[in-house]
């Protein structure tokens, strides 16, 4: 039963990691700078699940502290996001 409850604890990073593997295989498959978006959009993602979470909903999300991690994913996904818009073809 704990186990359970763990792997339904870790929807937070699945759902970040699902969105970022979507944007993986667009950017190799189809066009790279929608692939670049999307996979921005799973950091981004990750970010507002984290702050908006506890340190235990929060799953293997939770590295440091909320502020920490949310700030360091929020950075890396604005600076995903915007090398991707401002890179050109």
């Amino acid at each position: 039963m704990a186990g359970e409850a763990e792997r339904r604890g870790e929807w937070p990073l699945v759902l970040s990691v699902a969105v970022c593997a979507v944007g993986l295989v667009i950017l190799t498959f189809y066009n790279w700078r929608n692939g670049v978006l999307i996979f921005s959009g799973g950091v981004l993602l990750a970010a507002l699940l984290r702050a908006g979470l506890s340190d235990n909903a929060a799953g293997l999300l939770h590295v440091r502290s909320r502020t920490f991690d949310t700030l360091l994913l929020l950075g890396v996904g604005a600076a995903i996001l915007l090398l991707g818009l401002i890179v050109p073809n």
